[in-house]
């Protein structure tokens, strides 16, 4: 009787040292699976992010235009230069010139035209010319 207690307290000492290799795997596989349900959501929210930022940077430069355009009474056809709306001091129409976040390169066009950007289509960041 005395023997039965000991192997048992040595069974339960045994045990209570860290985790099966069992309930490793599962920890793992149940990560796993969250991994594979979020990712493609992240990279997707992460491409909205880049269009959206895109957009308000086209919306700026052609607010600029704008700006420029009536205070230089501009006729429909002049195209500004990025130094008509952008000074190193940051005394213009845009404190700096923006940036795609995608590496595409902003076209300012004619007053009557919106500005661009070189990739294909603002909503689609992944495609280029």
């Amino acid at each position: 009787m005395i023997s039965n207690r000991l192997t048992n307290q040595a069974h339960a000492t045994k045990r209570s040292g860290g985790f099966t290799l069992i309930e490793i795997m599962i920890v793992v596989a149940i990560t796993g699976i969250i991994l594979a349900i979020a990712a493609p959501t992240w990279m997707q929210q992460r491409l909205v992010s880049q269009q959206r930022v895109c957009q308000e940077n086209l919306s700026k430069i052609d607010g600029a235009k704008e700006q420029w355009a009536m205070e230089t009474k501009a006729p429909d056809g002049a195209v500004p230069a990025w130094g008509d709306l952008v000074n190193a001091d940051g005394t213009s129409y845009l404190k700096k010139a923006p940036v795609c976040p995608s590496g595409g390169e902003y076209q300012i066009n004619a007053m009557s035209t919106d500005a661009s950007c070189t990739i294909v289509d603002p909503l689609d960041h992944n495609k280029k010319e």
